[in-house]
């Protein structure tokens, strides 16, 4: 029988005030793993007035306090990591190795915002009068609402919920309706770990009836979103006065010179290209590589693409597991032909693999202009556009043509050429010698242009989810005017 789950509200789980549902199928076998309540305007409300109830005595828990229920969360995913990493894998599809490092990387995020606790920082400095002391603190926000994707199911949330809950904010949960079974999941051990009823509020549903309900509650003071750009431009129109944070995205790039060691690149583009099937917001799907080096580079990546094997990421040996849905697995072959219309070449991939679950081939691309929309455009699969260049001047102006800014890298062996892409490259993050993906949870993680201008992790992830404050505390026993010329 397929199990039916609820929605998370005010430390109860609830069916949707709608009393409708929908099926999640695992895209590998398209076998329907759950149904999911369709959340509404009337869950979301409930929801908000939770959160609101709950604010006050949550944020007035000390931080360290509430820095050891993350630690908690943090031991029981690691407890229940296997678990958690084979249902991610049999509902978003990613094989088990990476769902297995989606995990851990909430294991991180949660024992670092834990420490964050001890911490919270704030500053002092000095005052311009006599007598008076100046300094910072740092307050929670309010509610704040979380809108997810599918693709880290479990580390894309640590990374919001972990630091808006230790700063001592309360939470509505909207995660993907392609993930929603990871999300419950997540819950479930916040709830064990002892987060406080109304402190975390889970509803399900879709961006128009849940999502966009989040966004303009006047109630709700923060949203933190990651995912499509159009999206996030709706956001920014409908959520009011309150605080916007947004990653939406990314075209990012591998650059590889002629001084490269060329093993080592061949193994930063495969796994930037393909893990996770392509879909990461810091997947390489553009390589600029050095006309020198350009057939060899490409007649090995071929090579190595043919070599992967595509499957269900719960069997052994599978390199490259399905797409998220029906819809993506057409997204990516649809930019397939219009590469060819284009006039990019085709080295390999290209088609759908297998009849059931939705499969596709690593694909190559080469002889690509700057203007093609395979260059431009964010595909999210598993494709790779290679375009060459004479020198490094030209890689960086090919690498920073795209309107996305998030993750670039480049292989050298040349410190100068280092040091002139680390300062030319308009990303938000930058490898040397290193693929786009790896982001590590004590730095901040956020891109420039149209990626967004969120910073998430790291001390970025406290200052985003906490407001300071500025006090003053005059001692002089009398009135003192600041910035007012005395006798």
């Amino acid at each position: 029988m397929v199990k039916t789950y609820y929605l998370y509200i005010d430390g109860k789980w609830l069916a949707s005030h709608s009393g409708e549902t929908f099926d999640k199928i695992n895209p590998a076998t398209e076998e329907v793993i759950g149904k999911f309540p369709k959340g509404n305007k009337e869950d979301v409300k409930k929801a908000v007035d939770a959160a609101e109830d709950a604010f006050d005595n949550w944020s007035d828990i000390p931080p360290p306090k509430r820095g050891k229920i993350l630690l908690k969360f943090a031991q029981l995913l690691e407890q229940n990591k296997e678990e958690l990493a084979k249902e991610m894998t049999e509902e978003m599809g990613k094989v088990l190795v990476e769902a297995r490092g989606d995990v851990q990387e909430a294991i991180d995020m949660a024992e670092y915002m834990a420490g964050e606790g001890r911490r919270l920082f704030g500053k002092t400095t000095t005052s311009e009068l006599k007598d008076k002391f100046a300094m910072t603190i740092r307050d929670p926000i309010g509610v704040v609402g979380c809108i997810t994707p599918w693709n880290f199911p479990i580390a894309i949330p640590s990374w919001k919920l972990m630091p808006a809950l230790v700063c001592g904010n309360t939470v509505i949960f909207k995660p993907s309706s392609d993930t929603p079974r990871c999300a419950i999941r997540f819950v479930e051990l916040l709830e064990k770990a002892g987060v406080p009823k109304g402190v975390i509020n889970l509803v399900t549903g879709s961006g128009n009836d849940v999502g966009m309900e989040i966004v303009r509650n006047k109630k709700v003071r923060m949203i933190s979103f990651t995912g499509h750009k159009e999206t996030g431009k709706q956001i920014l129109k409908e959520a009011g006065i309150k605080k916007v944070s947004l990653e939406m995205g990314s075209k990012n790039v591998i650059i590889i010179m002629d001084d490269a060691d060329l093993d080592l690149a061949l193994d930063g583009v495969v796994w930037g290209a393909f893990g996770t099937t392509g879909q990461r917001c810091t997947a390489a799907s553009r390589v600029i590589v050095h006309e020198d080096l350009k057939k060899k580079f490409e007649q090995h990546l071929v090579e190595r693409a043919k070599k992967l094997k595509v499957g269900y990421g719960l069997d052994k040996g599978i390199d490259v597991g399905p797409l998220v849905n029906k819809g993506a697995l057409e997204k990516v072959h649809g930019y397939t032909e219009i590469g060819k219309k284009e006039g990019a070449k085709l080295l390999t991939g290209g088609n759908r693999v297998g009849t059931k679950g939705f499969f596709y081939s690593p694909t190559v691309f080469t002889e690509v202009s700057t203007k093609m929309k395979i260059f431009q455009e964010e595909i999210f699969g598993p494709t790779v556009a290679i375009f060459s260049c004479k020198n490094l001047n030209e890689a960086i102006y090919a690498a920073n043509s795209v309107e996305y800014g998030l993750s670039f890298s480049i292989f050298t062996k040349n410190i100068n050429n280092a040091f002139r892409a680390i300062k030319k490259l308009q990303s938000g993050i930058v490898y040397i010698n290193a693929p786009t993906i790896g982001a590590e949870v004590h730095l901040p993680f956020g891109g420039v242009k149209d990626t967004g201008f969120t910073r998430e992790a790291g001390w970025s992830g406290i200052e985003e989810f906490s407001n300071e404050k500025t006090v003053y505390i005059d001692y002089s026993g009398k009135l003192q005017k600041a910035q007012i010329d005395t006798d």
